[in-house]
């Protein structure tokens, strides 16, 4: 029986030989750090891919006190996350950040109340570098776990004001939005605008009815009506709307998927779309607008930018001194129209 050769794997001095830099220059590179040439850096990077190199992630955290991970946490149940597209648009931004900073991605969200203690527990445990968590209600415990966890984090949406946290997060302008889609109806001529608002347990539900209200100064409190963020949610509360005010002429959804079921029952109900209804929903949903009949006027967000912005801002969180917070981001929307108004 011929003898096996052990396979040898390169090491970090064959990949400073490599490159020609010392041993130094090539660990600052590989494990992210400041202060080197770009030129050094593509010579490091290239002797990496042409070696083969795999850095030892365990005796990298022993230097650097970082696991290479962070957790991504969705206060939402697994069936919301897989069939709102929203969620599918923001995870990616955040995967594609992370991977450029080559640090591992570990998902979890939540299907019940037993959920919030395990999760706090890894959290505490030392598994991640830090944390990015959305879709959050203002009844969730998670806001004060993670603080108790000390686990750098960043919010995807504003806290509520009663949460009493001070913790970076990125956003879009929803009040702004909401006031943009409001006046653009109020510009088609209509006079009984309606709003099918998202759940009030959640800060960007209450800056979209705050940027209707913004417009509409003391609208028939008829014309507003609470969905879920769904697609049935939004036909029910349409179809509440017209069994109660008949004479509605226009209509702001919170969102997409809220839209597509109001336009769902304005059809079956014979009403055209935008000549008797017009209808604006909000976030731009790709996967959304292209079934929607007819095409979607829409306030744009920049969901797949948001998630990276949220990344971009854990890591100068992980990378400032103790107790410095970076300041939140909103980023502006974007009302963009197509058929439907």
């Amino acid at each position: 029986m011929p003898e096996q050769t052990a396979v040898t794997r390169p090491t970090l001095e064959a990949v400073a030989a490599h490159a020609g830099v010392s041993r130094a220059t090539a660990s600052r590179v590989v494990n992210g750090g400041a202060g080197v040439r770009q030129k050094l850096v593509d010579k490091v990077r290239e002797a990496v891919d042409e070696l083969g190199y795999v850095p030892n992630h365990a005796a990298r955290s022993l230097v650097t006190r970082r696991q290479g991970a962070v957790a991504v946490i969705i206060a939402e149940p697994e069936f919301r996350v897989f069939s709102d597209p929203f969620f599918e648009q923001q995870i990616r931004g955040i995967s594609r950040e992370l991977t450029a900073h080559d640090i591992q991605l570990v998902l979890l969200w939540v299907e019940g109340e037993s959920d919030h203690e395990r999760i706090a527990r890894y959290l505490a445990g030392g598994h991640v570098d830090g944390a990015l968590a959305f879709s959050l209600h203002s009844d969730d415990p998670f806001p004060s776990l993670i603080t108790q966890s000390k686990v750098p984090t960043v919010f995807g949406g504003r806290p509520g004001a009663d949460s009493g946290l001070s913790v970076p997060y990125v956003d879009c302008d929803n009040r702004g939005g909401a006031r943009e889609a409001v006046r653009h109806l109020v510009s088609l001529g209509r006079h009984t605008i309606a709003h099918i608002a998202g759940p009030r347990d959640q800060t960007s539900a209450l800056d979209r009815i705050a940027g209707y209200h913004d417009v509409l100064i003391d609208p028939d409190p008829e014309l507003l009506r609470e969905g879920e963020f769904t697609t049935e949610s939004g036909a029910r509360a349409m179809a509440d709307l017209l069994d109660r005010r008949p004479d509605v002429d226009g209509v702001f959804a919170a969102n997409d998927l809220m839209a597509l079921g109001a336009l769902r029952v304005l059809r079956e109900r014979g009403l055209r779309v935008p000549q008797d209804v017009a209808v604006v929903g909000f976030d731009d949903m790709e996967a959304v607008v292209r079934d929607s009949v007819p095409a979607l006027t829409t306030v744009r967000q920049d969901v797949e930018g948001l998630g990276r912005l949220m990344v971009k801002l854990l890591m100068k969180l992980l990378d400032r001194p103790a107790g410095h917070v970076p300041t939140s981001v909103i980023t502006p929307t974007t009302l963009v129209r197509r058929a439907s108004a």
